[in-house]
């Protein structure tokens, strides 16, 4: 059985430049065609604008506030939010509120940099 404590995962910035946390994934459980992470944005931050030419992505808010950006579209989001980004489609979030924005991040197939397109 795998089990991975929030607290207890290493820290890595990813490609986008956000702070993100891999709680499951192949690279530490048997969990072999998607990921999960937390990723965390300072007041203020944002990631930059990419893609994913392989990977969807399920953002789900679990504390903050946040402006999502999905090619043209744009939308406030705040905890309990669950945001679909399909493979392909540029996307950016930034933290619009005054405590750190904390997401979820479902991936699938897992998170890689290899499959992360930097657009700004």
């Amino acid at each position: 059985m795998d089990v991975k404590n929030l607290n207890e995962v290493p820290a890595f910035i990813t490609k986008d430049g956000s702070e993100i946390r891999e709680l499951l994934a192949y690279r530490n459980s048997a969990i072999r065609q998607q990921s999960l992470a937390e990723a965390r944005l300072p007041v203020g931050g944002s990631t930059q604008e990419h893609y994913h030419p392989q990977a969807e992505e399920i953002y789900f808010i679990t504390a903050g506030m946040g402006r999502m950006r999905i090619e043209t579209e744009m939308r406030d989001v705040r905890e309990g939010d669950a945001i679909a980004i399909p493979p392909g489609q540029k996307h950016k979030i930034w933290n619009i509120g005054p405590e750190t924005l904390r997401f979820l991040c479902c991936c699938a197939p897992a998170y890689e940099h290899s499959d992360t397109i930097v657009t700004e």
